[in-house]
């Protein structure tokens, strides 16, 4: 891209951030109305319960640049950002959360990598001064996991704060998955990409809204989206099992060959304990080959990825 103004949309999903969606606005929009180029702030509702979606719409209402989706129900984050890359408009998109961590004062330097040519603005965040805690040791552990297992290389700190050129976002829109990892997503389609880092800044108020189970899942998602790993684990105990069984095999025919027959005792336990791991092995690779079979179901169901319960402003669609 050429030194030129360019049409900006910024998707934040919001979900019960009532009292926090006021002040995240008017940090964003100090940030953007400083700049040159044209805005539309897409904010979407991942159904929340609280009187978030009145100050949204109120937002709007004083804000023209502001476009609101409220969707029918909670569908996770993951959904509710497809929702606004979907709707969102414009040569760039930058998404964000909206709870204040991730910094609008950044923007500018994103739209700057964008024209120098880059096609992703990937922040990733950093926080080895922050003191240790569960979520930094699990995150820690999750991206070497699937960094190990997975041919998609994933840098560890990275979030979903990221601009986009429009033929990466039409390059995800592509991907119709209805699991969904967008972190792995925008790595897979290898559009050439930048690493910004950033200090992540506190919450304006609140409590994050991303439990441990939906961390779990979103980890789910991305590791059986993203690699076959866990059944090739399956088949590697099952090939280790079948040499140890002809290892017995063997061992035992050398009492018969050598006439020691009356050397062989029978072994109750050691019996019990090849049945017990036989069986453990088993059934770990049953249970991952449950978990595919249960996302292919989920897939050609086809069922949408989100659904869009109203706008506003209403513009037809």
């Amino acid at each position: 891209m050429k030194k030129r103004k360019l049409q900006v949309a910024i998707v934040l999903p919001i979900y019960n951030e009532s009292g926090v969606v006021g002040q995240t606005h008017a940090r964003l929009r100090a940030v953007v109305d400083s700049l040159p180029h044209d805005f539309m702030i897409y904010y979407v509702d991942d159904g929340s319960s609280d009187d978030t979606v009145k100050e949204l719409f109120a937002l709007a209402d004083a804000d023209a640049r502001i476009h609101v989706l409220q969707l029918s129900r909670n569908f996770g984050h993951q959904a509710a950002l497809t929702a606004g890359m979907d709707a969102a408009q414009g040569d760039v998109v930058i998404s964000m959360d909206g709870d204040g961590q991730h910094p609008p004062e950044m923007i500018p330097q994103m739209l700057d990598l964008i024209l120098q040519g880059y096609d992703v603005v990937q922040t990733q965040r950093m926080d080895e001064s922050q003191p240790a805690s569960f979520k930094k040791w699990t995150s820690t552990l999750f991206y070497r996991f699937i960094n190990m297992v997975s041919g998609t290389r994933i840098l560890p700190g990275t979030a979903d704060f990221r601009a986009l050129t429009r033929s990466a976002v039409d390059a995800l829109k592509s991907m119709p998955e209805y699991h969904r990892f967008l972190r792995g997503m925008v790595s897979w389609i290898g559009f050439s990409t930048v690493i910004l880092p950033y200090q992540p800044a506190d919450r304006i108020s609140g409590v994050s809204k991303y439990s441990l189970g939906k961390m779990i899942r979103l980890a789910m998602d991305a590791i059986f989206s993203f690699s076959l790993v866990p059944l090739y684990i399956g088949l590697s105990f099952g090939a280790l099992l079948f040499c140890l069984a002809a290892a017995e095999m063997i061992y035992v025919l050398s009492f018969w060959v050598t006439g020691r027959t009356s050397n062989l005792a029978p072994g109750w336990s050691s019996l019990m304990f090849v049945i017990l791991i036989v069986s453990g092995m088993l059934m770990a690779l049953l249970g991952f080959i449950g978990i595919y079979v249960g996302y292919i179901f989920q897939e050609v169901k086809r069922r949408p990825v989100y659904l869009v319960k109203g706008r506003h402003p209403d513009d037809g669609k």
